[in-house]
């Protein structure tokens, strides 16, 4: 039995017809260069198809994508203006009214004034004051404190003064020591030195304790001049001497040369438990001379009660280690004034 084979009407591949000679067909090699218009194009009538399906689907996906490109430019723009701007302060281009003053006199501040009237600066009922302060002549000691920063500066005209502490009580209210002390400055006309030292009083209204008194305001300098100070000169009560011109002043490894100290008396009424109290303050101090843990934190802590963000060390990167230093031995790194 035979079976026929099949019979193919086209054969496949070419055939030459004059020939009869079936020819192969040789396979399109694939095009595999980059079109980017065709891509364009392609993704665009994608799009336009989803946009047909989803129409809002796809406004909110843009709408979010749009709001995200702003965000991240506008992070971008403010980083780089705050670089540029502290890169304008290490080339030394910072120009201002302070550039040119090249010493700190630190006020570290005690209380926050609370009357309506800048008559009464020298009464303990113009004053928030805590049980231990309440003494007859207390208030009167504040004001000394400012008189004496303002003659200092008055006697340096390369000189920066600056009233210390901040908003450190509660039922005071949301006003700073430093503020308080400027504002009893301008009430007593700058006890006869407006004109020269006025323009170059200002404020640092972060510190909770005189530690921080010290670094804040050294910091507080950087960022008005664009240099660290090259004498201090710190306005307290005489009894806080030694906390002040030795712990503190090592603490941050600033030249005890370039370091001096104005100390006024404490009130009569108040003088020997301010002794007591200092020595047991300063015993802490000793133990741990950042203030950064027990009971000096928890007291720093106490004194923020109304959680205020510290900007430091922005304005004083040099330090930051500094600010972020906590332990009993002295701070090991390097500082602009070693």
């Amino acid at each position: 039995m035979n079976i026929s084979k099949s019979f193919n009407a086209y054969p496949r591949g070419d055939f030459d017809l004059e020939s009869g000679i079936a020819l192969k067909r040789s396979r399109k090699s694939k095009n595999l260069s980059f079109h980017p218009f065709k891509m364009i194009k392609y993704f665009a009538n994608r799009l336009h198809y989803y946009y047909k399906l989803h129409p809002f689907l796809l406004f909110f996906i843009s709408l979010s994508l749009g709001v995200t490109i702003l965000i991240v430019l506008s992070i971008y723009e403010s980083r780089y203006r705050t670089v540029n701007d502290y890169r304008k302060l290490d080339l030394g281009t910072y120009d201002n009214a302070f550039a040119k003053l090249t010493n700190l006199v630190m006020v570290a501040g005690h209380s926050v004034y609370t009357s309506s009237s800048c008559g009464k600066v020298d009464k303990e009922d113009s004053w928030f004051l805590e049980s231990y302060q309440k003494h007859p002549g207390q208030a009167a000691t504040f004001v000394t404190h400012i008189q004496e920063g303002v003659e200092v500066v008055a006697k340096d005209d390369g000189a920066l003064l600056l009233f210390s502490g901040g908003e450190t009580r509660k039922d005071a209210g949301p006003r700073s020591e430093a503020q308080s002390y400027w504002a009893v400055a301008e009430s007593k006309g700058w006890f006869g030195n407006e004109e020269s030292v006025r323009w170059r009083a200002l404020t640092e209204e972060y510190a909770r304790d005189s530690f921080e008194n010290l670094l804040f305001s050294v910091c507080r300098f950087r960022e008005l001049t664009g240099k660290y100070p090259q004498n201090i000169t710190v306005v307290s009560y005489d009894f806080k001497k030694e906390r002040f011109a030795n712990l503190h002043r090592s603490a941050i490894g600033f030249p005890e040369s370039r370091f001096f100290y104005s100390g006024t008396p404490a009130s009569s009424t108040s003088k020997g438990a301010a002794l007591k109290g200092e020595s047991l303050v300063r015993a802490q101090f000793q133990e741990d001379p950042y203030g950064c843990k027990g009971s000096l934190w928890r007291k720093k802590l106490g004194r923020d009660p109304f959680h205020r963000s510290i900007p430091y060390p922005n304005g004083c990167s040099e330090i930051e280690g500094l600010f972020r230093y906590c332990g009993e031995a002295l701070y090991p790194g390097h500082l602009p004034w070693a």
